[in-house]
C-alpha cells in the first residue's frame, strides 16, 4: 500500500500530458548523461605488399615500409608453378628474426594448368611494433614449402575492423579455374556477403597479358613476371547480398590455351545485437515484462548460437520527467546460445521515451525502441 501511495502521489505531482506525440521535457535541471551505443570500427583497407620471382623453399614478404596495425586481419595469397599445395606452414616474424606467432589458416587452394594459388587468413594479429621504429622491425609473412619452386610470389593485405574471432571473421569463400586462347572471363562464382563485410578477390594466370578488373572492386595490386600474373581487389559491402567478381583476361595465344585461377572470400565485421524482445511500458519500480532479450547476429543477420559472452544493459535515452530514472535489476548477464535475457529490470522514475542499450566486448551494441515508465504517455 505504501508503494502504491507513493506512485499516486508522483502522478499527482507531475501530472499527465495530453500531448502523446512525443516525450515530455524535464521540468528543470539537466538530464542524465546519454551514451552512444558501442559500435565496431567499420572494415577498412590498411596496408598491402607483394612480390614475384621467389626461388627456393620459401615465399616471404614484409610489409614495407610500415607495419599493419595490431588487431588487423591479414589476407595473404601465395602462388607458384605446380599442381599440389606444397605450403607446409605459414609463419610470421620481424626482419631481425624475432618470431611473432600469429596463426594463418588456409581458406582456399586452387590449381589448374600447372599453376597453384593458396589463400590464408590471420585475424586479430598481435606481437609486433605498431608502428615499426625501423625496417628491422617490419612484419614478414612467410610460406614454408615442402619442395623448391623455380618461381613464386605473394600478395598480402591487411584490414582493420574485421571480427577478432577467426571462426566468426571468415565468411563464405570459393574458387574456380579455367582456360582460354581469346579474351576470357575469370570468375570464382558468387558468395553471400553481409552488411559491412569485406569481399576479397584475386586472380592468377600463366600469361603476362592485359586484364580488366571486376566492377565495384577497389585495386589492391597487380604484379607480373614472364611466367605468372596476379591481380587482387577488395570491396566493403553496404548491405547483405551476393558478390561475384569477374575479371577479363585478354588471352591471345594461338598455340595453346592459357590458364586462370580465381578466388573470392568474405571477412566479417564484429557481431552485432538486435532486441528480440523490446522493453514495454510499465510502472516505476515494477519489473519490465516480458523480460527484455537481445540476440547476437552475424553479418548476414543469422543468430550466432556460439556467442556466450557477458552482455551489459543500461539506460540509453533517459526519459525521467521529475528526475532522471535509474535502472535496477541484473544488468550484466551471460548469453546462452547467443541470447541474453534480462529478467528483472525496473526503472524508478516516471517518464516518456526511455530507451535501453546493450554493449559487450568486441560486439556492436544496439538501442531499444522507446518506451514509457507510467500508465501511458505522461
Amino acid at each position: 500500500m505504501y508503494r502504491l501511495a507513493l506512485l499516486a502521489a508522483a502522478f499527482l505531482a507531475v501530472g499527465c500530458s495530453s500531448d502523446a506525440s512525443g516525450p515530455a521535457q524535464p521540468a528543470s535541471g539537466p538530464g542524465a548523461p546519454e551514451f552512444d551505443v558501442a559500435a565496431a570500427t567499420p572494415i577498412a583497407f590498411d596496408r598491402e605488399d607483394s612480390k614475384l620471382g621467389e626461388i627456393g623453399t620459401t615465399i616471404w614478404q614484409g610489409f614495407h615500409p610500415t607495419n599493419p596495425h595490431v588487431g588487423d586481419a591479414i589476407i595473404v595469397t601465395f602462388f607458384w608453378p605446380g599442381s599440389t599445395n606444397i605450403v607446409n606452414s605459414v609463419t610470421d616474424y620481424l626482419v631481425d628474426g624475432t618470431p611473432v606467432g600469429n596463426t594463418y589458416t588456409l581458406v582456399e587452394y586452387v590449381t589448374a594448368g600447372g599453376i597453384s594459388m593458396a589463400t590464408y587468413v590471420a585475424t586479430n594479429v598481435q606481437n609486433f611494433p605498431d608502428p615499426n621504429p625501423d625496417q628491422d622491425k617490419v612484419l614478414v609473412v612467410q610460406a614454408n614449402l615442402l619442395s623448391a619452386i623455380p618461381d613464386g610470389g605473394a600478395i598480402m593485405s591487411a584490414y582493420s575492423g574485421v571480427n577478432a574471432v577467426s571462426a566468426w571473421a571468415v565468411g563464405a569463400h570459393q574458387s574456380a579455374s579455367g582456360s582460354g586462347s581469346v579474351p576470357t572471363t575469370a570468375a570464382p562464382g558468387a558468395i553471400a556477403v553481409g552488411a559491412g563485410a569485406l569481399a576479397y578477390g584475386i586472380t592468377l594466370s600463366d600469361a603476362e597479358v592485359g586484364i580488366d578488373a571486376p566492377e565495384g572492386f577497389t585495386y589492391i595490386t597487380n604484379i607480373s613476371d614472364p611466367a605468372l600474373k596476379a591481380d587482387a581487389r577488395y570491396a566493403v559491402q553496404s548491405s547483405v547480398g551476393p558478390v561475384a567478381p569477374q575479371w577479363t583476361w585478354y588471352f591471345d595465344s594461338p598455340a595453346a590455351p592459357r590458364t586462370w585461377l580465381a578466388t573470392v572470400l568474405a571477412l566479417n565485421p564484429s557481431l552485432h545485437f538486435v532486441f528480440t524482445v523490446q522493453p514495454t511500458t510499465t510502472l516505476p519500480f515494477f519489473a519490465i515484462t516480458p523480460a527484455v532479450q537481445v540476440t547476437a547476429l552475424d553479418a548476414l543477420d543469422n543468430p550466432v548460437s556460439s556467442f556466450t559472452g557477458s552482455v551489459t544493459i543500461r539506460i540509453g535515452k533517459n526519459g525521467g520527467i521529475a528526475l532522471p530514472g535509474t535502472l535496477s535489476g541484473t544488468t550484466t548477464v551471460a548469453a546462452v546460445n547467443g541470447v541474453a535475457t534480462f529478467a528483472n529490470l525496473s526503472i524508478d522514475q516516471l517518464g516518456n521515451g526511455y530507451t535501453l542499450e546493450v554493449i559487450a566486448s568486441g560486439l556492436t551494441g544496439a538501442e531499444s525502441q522507446p518506451f514509457n515508465i507510467g500508465i501511458g504517455p505522461l
